[in-house]
């Protein structure tokens, strides 16, 4: 067996800007890895993250430092023990999904223990902004049936008033992405609960969530950024209802349907989620979404443009991702 490994740094501008209550971005730099061996290759992308720590370069430099035991054959089990959880493994996990897909001919879905696959609903997001920016952006995206809205803490009720009066019909999820504090959490649920808003994800700030585990949970109160893989499970018993599934987060697709697994042993439901990237990206993420409660994979929508081939949406319809994509 010959195997090399390939990176590269893709960038993918935002149509318009994304925006959360951490900053603006215009655009997606992915970091991809590929494997290639006599018969096929497998790819696999990443997000770099700096609300984890980080960077671009650090994640290039990260997926360097396993090399060698990646091209002397190291497979999944093995990786698993070369590099923590984040994005770098990610890449490097699911390029090897695709890539014993590609050379075994059994697809990746059928690996992990599914029949087939089946159609799901994303999430559209709508980013923070003014209250009426965001009306005309729900306004526009209304006939979605589920919408992911950003908050950012001072004036939330407005901007929630706003995308309720904008898309009237549309089940809500709404992302605070730990804008919130302790002494307005009750107030702020509350709202959220008069708006009908199905989820409510990370209000408070990850390691200062206690208060999650004494106050009345109107909404169902989803961990993102408290959650990374199954060692961090233990500590959201009592605080938390549900988890947010990221593969840049667990490491992985390995990692992610442990997780998964786990967490609805443990009772937790579950939130198939993305960073903003591509297709590539998203395509081992809907193996999660299975499995998923709610499912948030909507990085190809946000972009200008993405890879050719890559998912097809139909609405907020995804399709199963083609092999040619990955898996």
């Amino acid at each position: 067996m010959t195997r090399k490994l390939s990176i590269v740094v893709e960038t993918y501008p935002i149509a318009g800007q994304f925006v959360i209550s951490r900053g603006a971005k215009t655009e997606a730099v992915v970091v991809t890895a590929t494997l290639i061996e006599d018969r096929g290759l497998g790819r696999g992308e990443c997000v770099p993250y700096a609300r984890y720590g980080e960077c671009v370069e650090g994640v290039v430099a990260a997926i360097e430092s396993v090399r060698d035991p990646l091209e002397a054959g190291a497979d999944r089990a093995a990786l698993q023990r070369l590099l923590p959880a984040g994005a770098p493994r990610n890449a490097l996990d699911c390029a090897l999904w695709d890539l014993e897909a590609k050379l075994s001919g059994v697809p990746a879905y059928a690996t992990a223990g599914f029949e087939a696959l089946s159609p799901l609903v994303t999430a559209y997001t709508i980013s923070v902004g003014a209250p009426d920016e965001m009306r005309a952006a729900a306004a526009k995206a209304a006939s979605r049936p589920l919408l992911k809205i950003k908050l950012a803490g001072e004036g939330d009720e407005a901007r929630l008033a706003a995308v309720r009066a904008g898309a009237p019909e549309s089940v809500l999820i709404v992302d605070a992405n730990e804008s919130w504090d302790e002494a307005t959490l009750a107030r702020r649920l509350a709202v959220c609960a008069d708006f009908g808003v199905a989820l409510v994800e990370q209000p408070l700030p990850a390691g200062r969530d206690e208060a999650l585990a004494r106050l009345a949970h109107p909404v169902p109160i989803c961990a993102d950024e408290s959650v990374h893989d199954r060692a961090s499970l233990a500590p959201l018993m009592g605080r938390y209802d549900a988890i947010n599934i990221k593969l840049d987060k667990t490491g992985g697709l390995t990692e992610a349907l442990a997780l998964a697994r786990a967490a609805q042993d443990m009772g937790f439901s579950i939130m198939a989620g993305c960073m903003v990237g591509t297709s590539l990206a998203m395509a081992p993420a809907t193996l999660v979404g299975q499995k998923a409660n709610f499912v948030d994979l909507d990085g190809p929508l946000l972009l200008a443009r993405d890879r050719i081939p890559g998912l097809s949406y139909e609405g907020s319809t995804l399709a199963p991702p083609l092999s040619q994509l990955w898996g």
